[in-house]
């Protein structure tokens, strides 16, 4: 028996949507059913068995659209494995894992969800969006600081938790 899991993220300039993507292919690769869309395309978490929600971080802010869906489907969110993750860091400070902003820690220790992981993100004039983004674009911070077989990795925990608790002898990780 296969989980079904929904891999949503909100992203501004692509680099999270991708790591989205890089996940969504390692849980089909280990047997799972897995949907990754962006939160504005989902109407319903219903049908899934546990969500990976990823988020741009942007000045130690995770992207409205992420806080929005934590906020709507939390109390369906509860009931289910969830893992959070953001993306953003680059440059020197790429390796350095970010903290959750206040209102996201709150909802994940809410729905039960342990603290989010950090990824290195990455800004390329092809996709930099707004001033500050462009003139980082130009700079020395440019380029995809994303680390693949990290996020490989992770996403690797995420399925083989997801196949131990669908061992009937095993208890739900959170009861």
């Amino acid at each position: 028996m296969s989980s079904k899991v929904l891999v949503t993220y909100a992203s501004k300039m692509g680099a999270t949507a991708g790591i989205a993507e890089a996940i969504g292919t390692v849980l089909r690769e280990r047997g799972h059913l897995a949907d990754v869309r962006d939160v504005t395309g989902v109407d319903s978490i219903t049908e899934y068995d546990a969500v990976v929600l990823g988020s741009a971080i942007y000045i130690r802010r995770w992207r409205p659209d992420a806080v929005h869906f934590l906020r709507r489907y939390a109390d369906e969110l509860g009931d289910r494995h969830v893992w959070l993750f953001h993306s953003g860091p680059v440059g020197p400070d790429r390796e350095q894992a970010q903290e959750m902003p206040a209102n996201i820690h709150r909802l994940a220790r809410r729905i039960g969800a342990a603290p989010a992981t950090t990824f290195s993100g990455a800004i390329l004039p092809a996709t930099a969006k707004g001033f500050l983004a462009r003139r980082l674009a130009g700079s020395s911070l440019a380029g995809d600081s994303r680390d693949w077989p990290r996020i490989t990795a992770w996403a690797e925990t995420i399925a083989a938790s997801l196949t131990a608790t669908e061992d009937p002898t095993r208890s739900h990780p959170r009861g």
